[in-house]
């Protein structure tokens, strides 16, 4: 009986953690104000009214600038603690760290090369056409004209 004395203390902050939250939930339920209006109803979109509701799902790429956001973070987060044993750990542990790195860089790269820091109006490709000499009877298509060629 002596080895479950000491999970008692881990099973009663449990049973506290689940008390508070439950008890929280049901207080803001009976004491919170019951007048929805319009205004508390809609989305919160950082103070800005919506005019109308969005087209289409947020893009892919806001997506991809999460996930460069969450491999950095891992990286930073395995980076501290190797560079606080870094002198007991040697050969292998910089092996090991520069075979990370390269897998953090590797996924940059991937995401990278799928457009997640393209925000900008998709950039289309045209050949540049050079008119020799520009005239009014190149440029303006005249009425009644199929063609497009000066009548």
């Amino acid at each position: 009986m002596g080895s479950l004395d000491s999970y008692l203390p881990i099973f009663l902050l449990f049973v506290l953690g689940v008390a508070f939250a439950g008890l929280s939930l049901v207080a803001s339920r009976l004491l919170a104000p019951k007048r929805p209006t319009a205004a508390k109803e809609a989305p919160y979109e950082c103070g800005i009214v919506p005019a109308n509701e969005p087209p289409q799902r947020f893009p892919v790429r806001f997506y991809l600038v999460s996930m460069i956001f969450v491999i950095f973070d891992i990286e930073v987060i395995f980076l501290f603690p190797w560079a606080v044993v870094y002198g007991q750990l040697g050969r292998f542990g910089l092996i090991e760290i520069i075979v990370f790195a390269a897998a953090v860089f590797f996924s940059f790269v991937y995401l990278v090369s799928n457009g997640a820091l393209d925000w900008g109006p998709v950039k289309r490709v045209r050949p540049v056409i050079r008119a020799t000499a520009r005239t009014s009877e190149s440029t303006v298509r005249r009425v009644g004209s199929s063609t497009g060629e000066a009548a």
